[in-house]
């Protein structure tokens, strides 16, 4: 089971930002019960300086984008391309956050410093990855935090076509293994990319029952 951590000398509150408005605090730290208290509250860290320095940004999008496990959907050229890959969980933490902060990739907003808050979360057994190889070299992966029955991913990465698709339906195949109804992924906003595998939008009130909802599940089995 994860590390408990102490809890948060910080309140977090989505309930009353103003509609529309994705960003709704500023400050705060980044230490790991600060950063579960907030995902646990519908909000998640970026920051808000160039390539994502300080100051902390506390962000709960409206409108969510999320993947409810049912209506994840693999395309049949995404079932062809997985044959090429392997799908692992956990095997290469490090590996698929430096594949996500790479310095050339556009609008990059990974710090040293969150880099350093997901490290030791992942540490704790609150942060998890998953790879994507091809022929024993890493293409691709996403990572997150898992708390209940919700997966909460934070960036994903690729090198190969379709690597980043498949770390998602690894993910989702993990999450909903024993098919639970009250499991939820949240994937931040939904881009065209990720419509194409189910994603879909909801309100920041929607998407905050789901998640209270989510909270009740238990931890899936490969990240207990």
């Amino acid at each position: 089971m994860p590390t408990v951590p102490p809890p948060s000398r910080y309140v977090f509150d989505a309930t009353g930002a103003d509609q529309g408005e994705d960003l709704v605090g500023v400050g705060a730290d980044l230490a790991p019960g600060t950063v579960l208290e907030a995902y646990a509250r519908g909000l998640f860290p970026m920051g808000l300086g160039a390539a994502g320095a300080s100051p902390i940004g506390w962000w709960s999008p409206d409108p969510r984008g999320i993947l409810r496990p049912r209506d994840h959907h693999v395309s049949r050229s995404l079932r062809r391309s997985m044959r090429h890959f392997e799908v692992c969980v956990d095997t290469d933490f490090a590996g698929v956050v430096a594949g996500c902060a790479d310095p050339s990739r556009t609008g990059r907003w990974i710090t040293p410093e969150i880099v350093e808050a997901y490290t030791e979360l992942h540490r704790m057994g609150w942060a998890h990855s998953v790879e994507v190889r091809q022929d024993g070299r890493l293409v691709g992966g996403l990572y997150g935090i898992a708390i209940g029955g919700l997966f909460a991913g934070e960036s994903m990465f690729h090198t190969a076509t379709d690597a980043s698709k498949a770390a998602v339906t690894g993910m989702v195949d993990i999450v909903a293994a024993d098919g639970d109804p009250r499991r939820l992924v949240d994937v931040q906003w939904r881009t065209p990319h990720l419509a194409t595998l189910g994603v879909t939008e909801v309100p920041r009130s929607a998407y905050l029952q789901l998640l209270a909802d989510a909270l009740t599940a238990p931890l899936p089995e490969p990240f207990r």
